[in-house]
């Protein structure tokens, strides 16, 4: 028997990212411009960097809380307060080392080996990875793509429900598409998983990246005292902190035991000096996030203007999230294009194989960067296009 072999289904059956095999293909080249992963290129400011040196500096580093330093957990409140009106108590945050563990927990928690979660795709791929390596099965449902936007279809939602059904996966605004939820789409996938019994797990994360209002529309909006709703998120877009790895679950708190065991038995908790930065963060940080968004708008404008104008891209401007999610005429096979265009023109992006049934005719680029180099990106993409339509 080969070491391979002897590992377990579950691991082996767990993929290598699409979008990580292009970035580790060219990562140190010259010249490149990276709109690969869902990150911007400014660095932490100043201010979370300093509560967490100051932190460390000051001998925070021994064991700390599971569900998270009090002080963290009390900064949750007042940002859901601030930004969505919503009266949580501290007994409903639990601090993760990272959206991604978020997720995970989250599925670990609300499945068991053979039961069914069903999802929205073309997605993140770490989403179906986590459901599968829990030991459930990912059922996906796909957003249609209408005349360059997304939709969801409520009937093909319900359609897929089965009595192995648990919960839900909702990433809205979405990673990759860009698609938002209005109230009603909420409303009615809410409506679903009470008539059916399910959870739903929101990942939120992009909330604050919407270009229709001060953010988008959240199930914290149509929930009711009772609702199976767990949320996850992370530090990682709104304050620059993607290398940082801290998250958090909101959840009932009557099954809050159960998440701080799983913290317990995966990380024992997050880095409290990690976690004085991330408090920094929620309590000084909206001047710092209000211009991540600014420059994240003005570069989707560049980037998606520039691309429509060649007449060979469908998409229009996504609602809401970071990425671009073009499908370029001609293109059939978006992960050779993916090297092609790295190759040709020195930018990164993520093939749309990596995202799952629906989105395989597809790249994404993230434009949370400069404009002036999301500029210069969609320079060479469109001459690239130009080229290659020739």
């Amino acid at each position: 028997m080969s070491v391979l072999n002897s590992l377990s289904a579950r691991s082996l059956a767990a993929p290598e990212s699409g979008i990580v095999e292009v970035k580790k293909y060219a990562h140190d080249r010259e010249n490149l411009l990276p709109l690969w992963v869902g990150e911007g290129d400014l660095p932490t400011p100043a201010f979370i960097s300093k509560a967490a040196a100051d932190a460390l500096n000051a001998g925070e580093t021994f064991y700390t809380w599971q569900r998270g330093i009090p002080g963290l957990r009390e900064a949750l409140v007042r940002y859901y307060q601030r930004h969505f009106s919503a009266t949580l108590s501290t007994d409903h945050f639990y601090v993760t080392g990272s959206g991604m563990q978020a997720i995970a927990l989250a599925v670990q928690a609300l499945t068991s080996p053979g039961d069914e979660m069903i999802y929205l795709t073309p997605t993140w791929p770490n989403i179906v990875a986590a459901i599968g390596v829990a030991g459930a099965n990912a059922v996906p449902v796909g957003i249609d793509f209408i005349q360059g936007k997304w939709e969801i279809d409520i009937g093909k939602l319900e359609s897929a429900i089965t009595p192995k059904t648990k919960a839900l996966f909702i990433n809205t605004p979405s990673n990759p598409t860009g698609w938002t939820a209005t109230k009603d789409d909420l409303r009615n996938i809410l409506a679903l998983a009470r008539k059916h019994g399910l959870w739903i797990v929101a990942d939120e994360i992009y909330a604050l990246y919407y270009y229709g209002a001060a953010r988008a529309p959240s199930f914290l909006d149509v929930m009711e005292e009772g609702d199976r709703i767990v949320f996850a998120n992370s530090f990682s877009k709104n304050w620059s902190m993607t290398g940082w790895r801290v998250g958090w679950l909101v959840a009932p708190p009557e099954i809050g035991q159960v998440i701080e065991n799983l913290i317990q038995y995966s990380t024992s908790g997050v880095a409290q000096f990690m976690q004085r930065g991330a408090v920094a963060a929620l309590d000084e940080g909206d001047d710092f996030l209000a211009q991540n968004f600014a420059r994240a708008a003005q570069s989707r404008d560049i980037l998606c203007e520039a691309l429509i104008a060649t007449n060979r891209v469908e998409t229009l401007k996504p609602d809401g999230a970071l990425y671009a999610f073009l499908k370029i005429d001609g293109i059939t096979d978006t992960r050779a294009a993916a090297f092609d265009i790295v190759d040709k023109v020195g930018v990164g992006l993520a093939p749309g194989t990596a995202f799952g049934a629906g989105g395989e005719l597809f790249l994404r680029a993230c434009f949370l960067r400069d404009p002036a180099q999301i500029a210069d990106a969609a320079d060479r993409l469109s001459d690239y296009i130009l080229r290659k339509s020739a």
